[in-house]
């Protein structure tokens, strides 16, 4: 039997990013077990630039939408606050309006009439230069020091939030909180913390919930669990009445995405885990006690994302038993092949910088590494070819040139040509812009809102400013 007191905060995280799938049932079942919020991350930097570059979601719009809907739903029958960080997947503004206009779309369908806070943290780039300027902006590894020429490549910049502008945002009445970029711990630590509970339970029970499900046994057991955080630790348990949380798999997700699994830095202090016990309650609920916040000097977590040249590439899967025979030799020797053939083909003064490189999946293309000595040969192997090139015609020009060494290139000379499968046809696909992170540095702050800003809307906010946009 549960036993709660009356100053436990209970929390719903209904799964580990919004647009990934939440449960109505499992909401539901939050909330009859007495849930006074529902926290959700909406993003990260795990596919890439390109999100916060282009401004734009993984996720698609429909799937977003879809999960908003029950979780709007949820927050007006029961008045809880939903809180949502990191939105339209990278937190820049581009990606906070879209999930903005979805969230008030969804409002006037279901006829509510939220107050809605929207917190923005992408950076203006005279003030990060400026702040550079005074000292206050240090790199991470393998970085080196900001130059005010790597700020203005970038297509747009954020801050990563804390908890402060979310419990700001609490004080102020928000029904839901949509904010840009923050740490996926600070979306969930932050209600315990408005409530009143010490910040190492609420830090750490937000690490352990920051991918819903994740943190069970049964990581695709469900999508979401519950949170119970008092005075002297948090409880877990899965949404899902048929999975179950155990000591492993709640220790274990403090390994997630951090190199010490015992501290975990964020905006101003670190959450120390070092002591930190886990116990079975029962056969699904995992107690934890002994968490600990240690307050540091206030920093945030930098990201840029600049766009950068454009790229095309080609795939093809090789039996070929000389090819499999020798497979790092035919690598190189097709490379330098194409090479040769790309600057025959196109005039010096049209082609510029440009890079090929081919990667041998099943062999080494994720980590480039020879493989040692003694490695068995591959039944098959997957051969990509990448062109990277200032435009996108000029890529394609490279792929075309390309294409027939690339297809029938033998790996031994002078014997009877060989022929590669293609898989697809057009062989060449165009894959306009590369993007990449310029940025990941902190910046040292003595105000946790200096780069924070708060919006408020509500439903009759964007009616009014959809009927002057069409006046």
């Amino acid at each position: 039997m549960r036993q709660d007191s009356e100053d436990t905060i209970k929390i719903i995280v209904p799964c580990g990013s919004l647009g990934a799938g939440v449960r109505e049932e499992e909401v539901a079942r939050g909330f009859r077990l007495g849930a006074q919020a529902i926290a959700t991350d909406a993003g990260s930097t795990d596919s890439g630039a390109a999100y916060l570059a282009m401004g734009k979601s993984k996720n698609s719009r429909g799937a977003v939408k879809r999960d908003l809907r029950i979780l709007m739903t949820a927050q007006a029958e029961h008045g809880v606050p939903l809180i949502v960080g990191t939105c339209g997947q990278a937190g820049g503004d581009l990606n906070l309006a879209w999930t903005r206009d979805i969230v008030l779309e969804v409002a006037r369908e279901l006829g509510l009439a939220p107050r809605i806070a929207l917190i923005h943290c992408e950076q203006d780039k005279a003030t990060l230069k400026r702040l550079n300027g005074e000292g206050r902006i240090t790199p991470l590894p393998p970085l080196g020091d900001l130059q005010d020429e790597t700020v203005d490549q970038c297509e747009h910049i954020v801050a990563a939030l804390g908890v402060e502008p979310f419990v700001e945002a609490l004080d102020q009445g928000a029904d839901i909180i949509l904010a840009g970029r923050a740490t996926d711990t600070a979306v969930i630590a932050a209600f315990p913390i408005w409530k009143g509970a010490p910040w190492g339970p609420a830090w750490h029970a937000g690490k352990i919930a920051e991918c819903g499900v994740q943190c069970a046994e049964n990581s695709t057991g469900g999508a979401g669990v519950l949170l119970c955080i008092d005075s002297a630790g948090f409880e877990v348990e899965p949404l899902d009445p048929g999975n179950r949380c155990t000591p492993n798999s709640v220790s274990g997700h403090m390994l997630y995405e951090n190199t010490d699994p015992f501290r975990l830095t964020e905006p101003g202090g670190i959450l120390n885990v070092t002591d930190a016990e886990y116990r079975s309650v029962d056969e699904r609920r995992v107690r934890v006690t002994g968490s600990r916040w240690e307050n540091q000097p206030y920093t945030m977590k930098l990201e840029g994302a600049a766009a950068g040249a454009y790229q095309t590439i080609m795939l093809v899967g090789i039996q070929d038993p000389d090819v499999l025979e020798d497979i790092d030799g035919f690598h190189d020797r097709l490379l330098a092949a194409l090479n040769e053939r790309t600057r025959q083909c196109i005039p010096e003064d049209e082609l510029g910088e440009f890079h090929i490189s081919l990667r041998m999946y099943g062999w080494n293309a994720v980590t480039g590494v020879t493989p040692p000595p003694g490695t068995a040969t591959p039944p098959e192997l997957g051969m990509l070819f990448v062109a990277t090139a200032a435009t996108q015609d000029l890529a394609n020009t490279i792929a075309h040139a390309c294409n027939p060494y690339f297809f029938h290139y033998p790996s031994i000379m002078g014997k009877e040509l060989p022929s590669y499968g293609f898989a697809f046809s057009p062989a060449d696909i165009p894959c306009g812009r590369i993007y990449e992170f310029k940025l990941n540095h902190v910046v040292q702050l003595d105000d946790p809102f200096e780069l924070v800003t708060t919006e408020w809307v509500g439903v009759g906010d964007a009616n009014e400013s959809e009927e002057k946009a069409r006046a």
